[in-house]
């Protein structure tokens, strides 16, 4: 009986590493994407219904925003190709509960090498019958 229980634990263990991999693939496809100012790249790792929201904070006060997806991949392809960026992932934490993943991730962003701003990104996934891809975006920023 200790056997089976064993061996049903390792198959859970096993399959909850590959699906936070698979997770942490699309996430690494979403930023190879963005760096490289690929927006077909981009859509192919979200979802046709992306929701993007931001809160940038400062001293003084905090900003909502909502910027529509098409507004999203329009900005990452018209990036001039004189600009540098990086927005560098610090860590991720992944959750899962069947076909539905969150994933936080804080980072910088520099920009011509210099730190622009820093934050957190909370990723929402939704696993679709071809992988795993990004529904919902909400990001802080701070200088």
């Amino acid at each position: 009986m200790k056997k089976v229980l064993l061996l049903i634990l390792a198959l859970f263990f096993q399959f909850s590493f590959a699906q936070e991999s698979e997770i942490q693939m699309t996430i690494g496809k979403f930023f190879n994407a963005f760096h490289q100012r690929d927006s077909i790249a981009l859509k192919k790792v979200c979802s046709e219904n992306l929701v993007l929201h931001s809160i940038s904070e400062s001293e003084k006060e905090s900003k909502f925003s909502i910027q529509k997806a098409s507004d999203f991949y329009k900005s990452i392809a018209t990036i001039p190709l004189t600009m540098k960026f990086e927005e560098k992932i610090l860590s991720f934490k992944v959750q899962i509960d069947g076909s539905m993943a969150h994933v936080w991730t804080p980072y910088e962003f520099y920009v011509n090498d210099k730190l622009s701003h820093s934050g957190v990104n909370s990723f929402q996934l939704y696993k679709e019958n071809d992988g795993w891809k990004v529904v919902y975006i909400l990001d802080t920023r701070r200088k």
